[in-house]
């Protein structure tokens, strides 16, 4: 049997506001959230030769931890800017991702690409680095219209949940799950790297070394080529990650102690950075992506009904396709003249970022209690518009 690799992700998001909402008022989850986010450097460290993680964060959670006013209240607990510092790490592969965390099928198509580039702008700046290879869509919200936009940005491969692909060139049930494929759209291809999603529900509330390599090996034993086994989860949620003592979490109870049997050879597999597997045994075979997202904890994922099972979530979501044409043909009109007026290009860039924030995924994600966000920053985005038009037609 040839080697067999693991590629592990964790997506980092914390809402606009809310960590500065907890440190004010409920400093124990704060202090937990940031607590997790700093044992991620601290877990891999001396482990740098076999460790290998796959970290996708918001835009919204390093605009936080980047904030002077944040990291002044946040001293004492944590330096966030040593930490956004040691994830500098050569075990470390940081993933693009959405600035705001967007379902991105189900915002529309020109905010996708905003809210791409304002990540770029961020992540850029804090992490000295140019090109990002691989997407990972905040909540793995996907559809293959995307790819065309990912080529564009000059992305070489996308992550994808394991029950939304569909083979084309046939296939085995390991081969679909355990190996990169290519799905093409309007003349363009990309690579899908599939998450299993079994394993990554373990990853995400709990497992041991013994039984992640047992299952591993039985999975990929009767593969013909070197599997790649993907597991994708939050890695800043929930008590298997924001416990504080190391023999109850992620790092102590299963990460560290996986390291150690790696670097004894006694794991069977090797973990690897998802480009470096492309670059040594590229992908195979061609793919559909059917529109959907990761299963959440009471839905699949198929018809993103964790996001729009309500009226008044429908309702929010055709609110935003509404102010977001009127931004954007403003913008485009603006252009068009040349942007004349340095002050409305002020303000219909504010108008963009509150838009943009309207589309947290975070904000449909419980039902209907956090919807009224989506229509604050509507509002406010509209008084901005309202603003420009004032000005434009003075």
């Amino acid at each position: 049997m040839q080697n067999r690799y693991h590629a592990t992700i964790l997506t980092l998001h914390q809402p606009p506001g809310n960590l500065e909402n907890l440190i004010a008022h409920e400093t124990w989850k704060a202090k937990e959230v940031l607590y997790a986010l700093d044992r991620i450097p601290r877990a891999i460290w001396g482990y740098e030769d076999v460790a290998r993680i796959h970290l996708a964060i918001s835009g919204a959670l390093l605009e936080t931890l980047s904030s002077q006013d944040f990291q002044t209240q946040t001293y004492g607990y944590v330096k966030c800017g040593d930490l956004l510092w040691n994830l500098r790490n050569s075990a470390i592969d940081l993933l693009a991702t959405g600035y705001y965390h967007p379902v991105f099928p189900l915002i529309p198509s020109a905010d996708r690409e905003e809210h791409i580039l304002r990540w770029f702008g961020i992540a850029r700046h804090l992490f000295d680095q140019q090109h990002f290879q691989g997407l990972w869509p905040p909540e793995m919200g996907f559809c293959m219209e995307m790819i065309p936009m990912l080529k564009k940005f000059g992305f070489r491969y996308v992550l994808v949940d394991s029950e939304q692909v569909v083979p084309l060139t046939p296939m085995s049930w390991h081969e679909l799950r355990y190996r990169p494929h290519i799905a093409a759209f309007g003349g363009e291809e990309i690579v899908v790297v599939v998450r299993d999603r079994d394993l990554s529900n373990s990853q995400e509330s709990g497992m041991d070394p013994g039984w992640f390599i047992h299952e591993i090996f039985e999975r990929t034993q009767h593969c013909n080529f070197p599997p790649l086994v993907t597991t994708a989860s939050d890695g800043d949620n929930g008590g298997w990650f924001r416990n504080t003592k190391w023999d109850s979490n992620f790092w102590g109870v299963f990460y560290r102690p996986l390291m150690r049997r790696i670097r004894e050879g006694t794991a069977g597999f090797s973990p690897i950075f998802i480009q470096d597997y492309l670059d040594r045994f590229g992908a195979d075979g061609y793919v559909i992506v059917r529109t959907g997202a990761w299963n959440t904890g009471d839905h699949s994922g198929v018809g993103f009904v964790q996001w729009t099972g309500s009226e008044v979530q429908k309702e929010a979501l055709e609110r935003i396709d509404e102010v977001s044409h009127i931004v954007h043909e403003l913008r485009w009109e603006e252009g068009r003249k040349g942007w004349q007026d340095p002050e409305v290009g002020r303000l219909l860039e504010d108008a963009m970022w509150r838009l943009l924030r309207a589309e947290t995924s975070c904000h449909f994600f419980w039902g209907e209690n956090w919807v009224p966000r989506v229509h604050t920053d509507l509002d406010q985005a509209l008084a901005l518009v309202k603003q420009v038009q004032e000005r434009v037609n003075v």
